[in-house]
């Protein structure tokens, strides 16, 4: 029992020590920061102001025109929260939610009245867009200058801007171009200041958006594209992914990616080749997520697809490019069978600067067949449900194994004193190896992560192989000591979990030995492992769109002193 604590506060001051490293690293940027703050306050000051716009980027992003008749009638629905203005200018509202409060001053919801394409929902937009300049720094609520928020709305103004001045008088006119020169220095100075991970990358689309189409802010428009390469170099890796390793992230990034593309063609300017290479790589990436009913595997953040989207995104694929199969960079594996296509995990966590929404969920994986997924992880809630955003992703969420109920990384809950720390990785695997063999039997993969060998001195490994034809799914999960054994034998009790999609039915024969899962097709596929005793409890699926549902999971224990290896198999039942 001793030596169990003393493991486990070894764990715990190694990942505090690594919490007390980057707090250092973080104090000395601040302070750093701090020394050139005033030089940027000036420079913010002396904001150009644009002459007039040249061009409107297309908003790729559909639209609903119904929400447009909504937000006439008073009603703003963001972020799962509806709020009546009665009658109230909506930058003047209690926001009901950090979320409903972040969208509404993003300006993203532009698109739908656009969308309406009549005169009244015209010169809503534009007196929306003139409230906001007069009056939303007035009410502290409402994080107007937070700077991915900012940069959202200065794309949102500039692809809707043909609506918004549609009509306009002078004055409009004058306040508006001053407002897109504010946004400008404004981004600029949070750039400055710290901007980090996605949102540096956000930023730079937005300003060198604005650099396209306005007319004279030439030096702005290359100062922005030198940085936009800079941020795709170092954030798209090479086999197309993103280094935060959410799927997500893709789709966000190529909705903004192409029709910045566009606007340099518009204007007769040469886009980066780091852009241009950046959206050819990310697309077959993409492709990689997709199982085979078109929605994305639920890894490192990745919560309820959104179909529309990434169709809008897959139909700019010119090359109509196969997917992705191997992903050694951002840490994927795919492989497909006769319908049957299976994702897995096999990457390290992100940079701690691009954390905060990866999961603990290393070697877990998504299966479908024949269009129906069925083996999921539990997936991302939608920002708005905040309190159940550890639970996901915990390592238990995923469909992988487990040791002593504890996930493979430790997040960070730092409180004030390291909030930039806050859900962040601090420690977790640095080593995870994977190898592919792709033989006339199926495809199949060999994976490995240290994530438990600090704190419990054994290594997780896991071998999957799909058969040729689609039908069996054969899996090894393997617990190996990662150096010579302990001289007291420490045994670890640990589970194996799949869960499963909401739809599937799951029947558990009387002796515990195997379960039935039945598929909306009428499909059926038999789980065993090993003869062992198998349970099926209660789960949950995040990547639901309103409450999340409930779900069941499979699960296998036992101890790695008396069984280290367990095999098991999905095999589809013949009809």
């Amino acid at each position: 029992m001793f030596e169990e604590r003393g493991a486990l506060i070894d764990t715990l001051v190694a990942a505090n020590w690594r919490s007390a490293r980057l707090v250092a690293v973080e104090c000395v940027d601040v302070v750093w920061r701090s020394l050139g703050k005033p030089w940027r306050c000036v420079k913010t000051l002396a904001a150009r102001t644009p002459e007039r716009l040249l061009i409107a980027p297309q908003d790729i992003r559909t639209n609903d025109p119904t929400i447009a008749a909504d937000m006439y009638a008073g009603y703003f629905a963001f972020a799962g929260k509806i709020v009546n203005s009665h009658g109230q200018s909506p930058f003047q509202l209690s926001p009901p939610s950090p979320g409903w409060a972040a969208s509404l001053v993003s300006f993203i919801w532009l698109r739908h009245l656009r969308g309406a394409d009549t005169a009244l929902a015209r010169a809503n937009a534009r007196a929306l867009v003139d409230d906001f300049i007069a009056h939303a720094s007035d009410n502290p609520a409402l994080p107007v200058w937070e700077p991915r928020v900012a940069a959202r709305r200065l794309l949102s103004w500039l692809s809707q801007s043909p609506m918004i001045l549609d009509g306009a008088d002078r004055d409009f006119y004058r306040r508006f171009m001053k407002a897109l020169g504010r946004h400008a220095a404004k981004l600029e100075c949070a750039l400055g200041n710290g901007a980090r991970g996605e949102t540096r990358l956000l930023i730079a689309i937005a300003l060198a958006e604005l650099g396209l189409c306005a007319a004279a802010m030439g030096a702005l428009q290359r100062r922005a594209t030198n940085l936009l390469a800079f941020e795709l170099n170092r954030q798209i890796l090479p086999d197309g992914g993103h280094i935060g390793r959410n799927p997500q992230t893709l789709i966000d990034l190529l909705l903004d990616l192409l029709p910045l593309r566009q606007a340099y063609a518009a204007r007769g300017v040469a886009a980066p080749p780091a852009l241009l290479n950046a959206i050819d790589r990310m697309l077959p990436m993409l492709r990689l997520f997709r199982l085979g009913d078109g929605s994305l595997a639920l890894f490192n953040g990745m919560g309820v697809t959104q179909a529309h989207s990434v169709a809008t995104v897959l139909a700019y694929d010119d090359a109509r490019a196969a997917a992705a199969v191997n992903a050694p960079h951002s840490g994927y594996q795919r492989l497909e069978s006769n319908g049957a296509v299976l994702v897995m995990d096999t990457g390290a966590p992100p940079p701690y600067e691009f954390s905060q929404r990866a999961h603990a969920g290393q070697l877990s994986f998504e299966l479908s067949s024949d269009g129906q997924p069925f083996i999921i992880n539990c997936g991302a809630p939608d920002e708005s449900r905040v309190a159940i955003r550890a639970a996901a992703r915990a390592t238990a969420a995923h469909s992988t194994l487990t040791i002593e109920d504890t996930s493979s990384s430790h997040f960070c809950q730092g409180g004030s004193f390291m909030r930039h720390l806050e859900g962040r990785i601090i420690a977790g695997p640095r080593k995870v190896t994977v190898e592919r063999q792709d033989t006339g039997e199926g495809p199949g993969l060999t994976a490995s992560h240290d994530g438990y060998t600090r704190e419990f001195g054994l290594i997780h490994q896991r071998a999957l192989r799909l058969s040729a034809d689609g039908a069996d799914l054969i899996g090894v999960d393997r617990l190996a000591p990662a150096g010579p054994p302990s001289p007291d034998g420490t045994a670890r009790n640990y589970a194996i979990r799949f869960h499963l999609h909401p739809a599937l039915q799951t029947v558990l024969t009387d002796d515990s030995r195997s379960v039935m899962l039945t598929l909306p097709d009428g499909a059926q596929w038999i789980f065993r492992a090993d003869g062992l005793r198998i349970e099926v409890e209660p789960s949950i699926c995040f990547a639901t769109a309103g409450a999340a549902r409930g779900t069941d999971q499979i699960v296998v224990q036992a101890n790695s002193g008396e069984i280290p290896v367990i095999n098991w198999s999905f095999q589809r039942q013949s009809s």
